[in-house]
């Protein structure tokens, strides 16, 4: 029997999967919370994901059955939630989880009162364990329902009482003292064996990395470098970066990097990409250019839509089983190179009893120095064979059926992937990366941003069904201004500056300083949460000051300088006590602490000498240019005819322009 419930309108391809379900599912929003209260029913949210392993075995467990459902559809109004479409629900639902059981994750799955209000909160729950607690909860609000309420409002005045820090009774800036103390909180958290922070899983937390590229570009602390370096090493050899096909998975469950959670995020893709670039500038490691390349190959082949936006993530299961697309058998391997096996087999281990449940996830742990010497080859022949064997292994591979493919497009990440593109672009001048950053931009512009500067969040099939949240704001703001440095083309920062201020305008909260994650045109939910701790991705409150840091430059009159640095010294304490989750803010930080130039290139060579520029890792400057007249104020009065000049400022005070970039980038290093 073919069930459908309220999912089946929706554009989600995680609400899509569950359309079929017997539980009468709905989606957020007011039919259910209405129904909710008309019937005095206790309602079940379960939030998850599309590319969620164990969402998919809860759903096959628990979702599919039918006396499952029965007791779901009587007793309960039950609401699937995407968390990457509405990572404000999630957010808030997700700090009910840790208030009651100390821990999260997803599924997520709540129990809360027809009000919205939880009581109840746990991730994956097999499916007798998940029978007990809906008979359980069903008739204690049968038969004491004011259990329920007064435990309702005790953990909703918890959730409200999360607050923002304070600004200390210290309120200065940053000191380059503090900034050391950041830097060595950090390291005292890195492993330096195996890179990334001590214990599993592990996740990449690229920011971090970021913080430590720029700590040991202004002090040349070799520990910095380090850190970053075993971390990108090891990643790049572990069983976390795809060796076949290119990207990264999302976490290894291991301290080692070898065994992923096999999911492909975009968003992690796109920071790694940026981190990798970045790293390659101050390093030369040729392995880190393949890295950018390969996973750029794979987000160009497998994430772009025809629109020019990017699709959100592949599952970590195909056939039912969790990493079965990426892992192969000895034999396999064997029969398709030949005489190339051997070596293949050594260098990625592969084993005929296999390295993971009996199969091989391909990763290195052996230097391609000592096989060089081993089977007696030059380096050109080694990597020619691997890469002819990779080449084949692929188109093998390419027979497999695959993960599912999560094909929304979410504003926020798609803004991380134009920064991957054009830091990739900035560090090896390949064209067709500023194509595909540009692009996904005149995609923003056309589909996700009105001409007020209002974003939508989320688009699939020709629409947009979500209001945008503070991240997406945030990280399109960066990204923009990442296309204005790339290009000079004003369009990129004028869009910026008009995300700047619409979000000032809605999101701002006149209390605190910070911005909230929701605007002041959604729907309210429970609490209205504001976002400032830096995890995988950057907290948007951090993005929001990176992104106002640098619009500070190029306008003067806008009060975003007072901004940032307002948010700056609340967050200064939690940064100094809790670095390692405050990265990004540290990166703001630093900015403050050590010199920052804003070099400004105008005349008819200026894209010319903004490559050469752009090619060196430079994290203390800010671009602007042209080469006609131009209307940034920052660039009254620059252009002279038949020159192209450098100009080097710092606080908006000028050295006198310089013609060759070697004289720039040594004023910028005084």
């Amino acid at each position: 029997m073919k069930f459908t419930n309220k999912l089946a309108n929706e554009s989600s391809p995680y609400l899509l999967q569950h359309a079929n379900n017997p539980v009468n599912w709905y989606p957020w929003g007011n039919e259910a919370l209405q129904k909710a209260k008309e019937e005095n029913k206790l309602i079940i949210i379960s939030i998850g994901y599309a590319a969620c392993h164990w969402c998919h075995v809860m759903e096959h467990e628990s979702f599919e059955d039918t006396s499952v459902a029965q007791v779901m559809n009587d007793f309960y109004v039950s609401i699937k939630v995407d968390r990457e479409e509405r990572p404000d629900i999630d957010q808030i639902y997700m700090d009910a989880a840790y208030l009651i059981t100390g821990r999260g994750g997803w599924p997520l799955n709540i129990i809360a009162l027809p009000n919205g209000k939880p009581v109840y909160a746990g991730t994956y729950f097999r499916k007798e364990d998940w029978l007990k607690i809906l008979t359980y909860f069903k008739d204690l609000y049968q038969d004491e329902p004011e259990k329920f309420n007064e435990q309702a409002d005790k953990l909703t005045d918890a959730l409200n009482s999360i607050k923002i820090p304070d600004v200390s009774v210290d309120d200065s800036i940053f000191s380059i003292n503090e900034i050391k103390k950041a830097f060595e909180g950090i390291t005292n958290l890195i492993d330096f064996v195996n890179g990334g922070t001590r214990g599993a899983p592990k996740f990449p937390m690229p920011d971090i990395y970021e913080f430590l590229l720029q700590y040991y570009f202004h002090t040349k602390d070799n520990n910095a470098l380090e850190a970053v370096k075993i971390t990108l090493d090891k990643i790049a050899n572990g069983g976390i970066y795809d060796h076949i096909g290119g990207g990264f998975a999302r976490y290894s469950t291991d301290d080692i990097w070898k065994v992923p959670h096999f999911e492909k995020m975009l968003y992690d893709n796109a920071q790694l990409v940026s981190l990798y670039s970045n790293a390659y500038k101050v390093t030369g490691n040729k392995h880190y250019k393949n890295v950018v390349y390969e996973t750029l190959d794979y987000i160009k082949r497998e994430m772009t839509d025809e629109s020019g936006g990017f699709y959100s993530s592949l599952d970590a299961d195909s056939e039912g089983e969790e990493g079965k697309f990426y892992v192969w058998k000895r034999k396999e391997v064997i029969d398709l190179l030949g005489s190339n096996a051997e070596l293949f087999c050594e260098y990625y281990n592969i084993s005929e009893t296999g390295n993971w449940e009996g199969k091989n996830i391909p990763f290195i742990t052996i230097d391609k120095s000592q096989l060089l010497k081993k089977h007696n080859l030059k380096e050109v022949e080694f990597d020619k064979i691997i890469f002819e064997s990779k080449k084949v292994l692929f188109e093998e591979r390419s027979k497999r059926i695959r993960p599912g493919l999560d094909d929304k497009i979410l504003t926020s990440w798609n803004a991380l992937m134009i920064a991957g593109y054009t830091d990739a672009y900035n560090t090896f001048g390949e064209e067709e990366y500023l194509v595909a950053a540009i692009s996904n931009g005149e995609f923003f512009l056309n589909n996700m941003m009105d001409k007020d500067g209002k974003l939508d969040r989320n688009y699939k099939n020709g629409k947009s069904t979500i209001n945008a949240f503070l991240d997406d704001y945030a990280y399109t703001i960066e990204a923009f201004i990442y296309l204005y440095e790339s290009t000079f083309d004003e369009k990129w920062i004028y869009s910026a500056k008009k995300l700047a201020d619409y979000a000032i305008e809605h999101f701002a909260d006149k209390k605190s300083g910070m911005f909230f994650f929701t605007s002041d045109i959604d729907d309210p939910l429970i609490t209205r949460r504001i976002d400032f701790s830096d995890n995988v991705t950057p907290s948007s409150n951090s993005s929001m000051v990176a992104g106002l840091q640098k619009l500070s430059k190029y306008f003067y009159s806008n009060g975003y300088e007072e901004i940032t640095a307002t948010l700056i010294k609340i967050m200064k304490e939690p940064s100094l006590k809790n670095p390692a989750f405050n990265s990004y803010w540290l990166t703001s930080a630093i900015r403050q602490a050590y010199p920052f130039y804003e070099i400004g290139i105008v005349g008819n060579e200026s894209i010319v000498k903004r490559k050469e520029i752009a090619k060196e890792y430079l994290p203390n400057i800010s671009l602007f240019g042209t080469n006609e007249k131009a209307t940034l104020e920052i660039l009254n009065d620059r252009f002279v005819e038949g020159k192209t000049l450098i100009y080097v400022c710092e606080n908006r005070v000028c050295q006198l322009p310089v013609e060759q970039v070697s004289e720039a980038l040594s004023q910028a290093s005084n």
